[in-house]
């Protein structure tokens, strides 16, 4: 599945490595060394689970004292303003005295001198988005000033992820080869083309990081924070997390209900899919914002897929067209490392843009240049965006994170090609556009060094404090109906909902979702049940 952190300010995005690196799935569910589940196993036909995450006890246990009594030093981050800090963690949590795992925390004090209300936590999502990265550079700065007056803003980057001991797979010219690699084969020799670039994925992965790939689930990133929550003095979490960034809080308001604070949760996830599920399901978003963007793309006079009589599904049809023209002849883009653009890396490109809307006439622009100047630089330019590769090609380690979480938080979609071909009605009646793709890209975990920890199952965060968790009804990511579920399983949770385009809501330009989600990080009171913001 293509996971996505959502970043401030806005840009073409990734999150989480489009066909390849990053489709194992955004989700989480329970890991290793947390005994924090009823045992089950969902049906291997993408049936939803009734099996609910179990809080912890409300006792910190002795051996972890050590970790919830460190003290943070902070530091100079070279960043006006911010502040930086390293604390402790256990890298397995079922025997602590077994080593620690460093992660990386930074923070923003507040800046108003109105009554402080302790820390607001922020996470953008992936899973492998740097959370110090999106403070520093967004929310730190960017977020209201009402809520910077209030609040200290901190983040930690989860384990595995840029700055906390981070997952290493690939070097820059393995993974330009691997972000190349068709994923739409057209016979047997694509097909082992394909499998043997997911193989040589995970063994790198293996290699580099073998005892920290056990230990990056999002149940243990949760309890990190909840070990962070105590080091900065706050009783109850306050958080922000968009995108994957709701998997996180709702996994840590269901272990630590009694610590819930105020929980924002933007572009709600679904822990009760499978990965199958939940890749068709994203599948089908990803062609409800293709749908919206194609509309918008005929208004237009550069618009190189249709006029203003193209219908949406032909519009989908030249594209697709286009793309296996592609597959056939890849077109020149000037890249200093002999890049052509194929396929793969132009349907990146393309899905990089749907996760903004203000990314679509950059979109228009990227697609004419490609399709009538023989010249794919710009798609090459938005797939390296999604990917976090710069321009020395040398890629972040998103990539790597992102696989390494989803691959140990769910069983693989698929454990092998057959099931896939099997799929394939399914996903491209989901997506004539993006489905083939999307479901041969869902195989990667089948391959992974490190059996899965976790497995589908609801969050239900009994006696916890008022959840507010946003929905957008063309979100691409994370299709509006995963956060009506979310909401409908968190014993508090109240839905807000945004009527647009777009992954995630708050500060994306409605005063309507801004305003009830500042209301509540203030005043702690949720919008009224069934609001909805356009």
């Amino acid at each position: 599945m293509y996971t996505r952190r959502i970043s401030r300010p806005i840009r073409p995005l990734r999150g989480s490595g489009v066909l390849l690196a990053a489709t194992a799935l955004l989700i989480s569910a329970c890991s290793a060394g947390s005994s924090t589940t009823s045992a089950t196993t969902a049906a291997t036909k993408g049936a939803a689970t009734s099996a609910a995450l179990t809080a912890l006890p409300l006792a910190t246990p002795t051996a972890l004292s050590p970790y919830y009594e460190q003290k943070l030093n902070w530091r100079s981050c070279g960043v006006p303003g911010f502040e930086c800090a390293t604390m402790k963690a256990p890298l397995d949590y079922a025997k602590p005295g077994s080593g620690d795992v460093r992660l990386a925390v930074s923070r923003k004090k507040a800046t108003g001198s109105g009554k402080p209300l302790g820390s607001l936590l922020v996470n953008p999502g992936g899973p492998g988005g740097s959370a110090v990265g999106y403070l520093q550079a967004y929310a730190g700065i960017g977020y209201p000033a009402e809520v910077r007056a209030r609040y200290d803003m901190v983040a930690v980057d989860p384990r595995g992820v840029a700055r906390s001991e981070p997952v290493e797979c690939l070097n820059g010219r393995a993974m330009d080869a691997y972000t190349q690699t068709d994923t739409t084969p057209d016979d047997g020799r694509e097909t082992e083309q394909l499998v043997d670039a997911f193989k040589k994925f995970a063994e790198g992965c293996g290699a580099h990081s073998p005892e920290l790939l056990r230990h990056v689930s999002t149940v243990e990133a949760a309890r990190d924070m909840d070990i962070l929550r105590a080091l900065l003095g706050d009783r109850k979490l306050t958080y922000v997390g968009a995108s994957y960034g709701t998997l996180l809080g709702a996994t840590y308001a269901g272990l630590y209900p009694d610590r819930v604070g105020r929980l924002v949760l933007d572009g709600a996830l679904d822990p009760t899919l499978t990965a199958r599920r939940l890749n068709e399901e994203q599948t089908a978003g990803f062609e409800t914002a293709f749908q919206s963007f194609a509309k918008d793309c005929v208004r237009h006079s550069d618009c190189p897929l249709g006029d203003a009589g193209t219908s949406p599904d032909q519009v989908g049809r030249n594209l697709k067209a286009f793309f296996q023209q592609l597959d056939k002849t890849p077109v020149p883009t000037g890249d200093a490392d002999g890049r052509k653009l194929g396929e793969a890396l132009a349907t990146t490109g393309v899905i990089a843009a749907m996760y903004d809307e203000t990314a679509w006439p950059q979109l228009r622009d990227a697609l004419t240049s490609a399709m009538k100047k023989n010249d794919g630089a710009g798609l090459l330019a938005l797939s390296d965006s999604y990917y976090e590769r710069d321009a020395d090609g040398q890629y972040a380690n998103l990539m790597s994170a992102n696989a390494a979480v989803n691959c140990l938080d769910l069983p693989p979609a698929f454990n092998g090609p057959d099931q896939v071909e099997d799929s394939l009605p399914a996903f491209e009646k989901a997506s004539p556009v993006f489905g083939e793709g999307l479901a041969w890209a869902s195989l990667n975990c089948a391959y992974w060094p490190v059996k899965n920890t976790g497995e589908p199952h609801r969050i239900e965060a009994e006696g916890a404090a008022p959840v507010l968790v946003v929905g957008t009804t063309r979100d691409p990511a994370t299709p509006y109906p995963w956060a009506r579920s979310l909401a409908s399983q968190l014993s508090s949770g109240t839905l807000l909902t945004y009527v647009g385009d777009g992954h995630t809501a708050y500060g994306r330009g409605s005063a309507c979702i801004d305003s009830a989600i500042n209301r509540y990080l203030l005043q702690g009171t949720p919008p009224q049940k069934g609001k909805r913001c356009s």
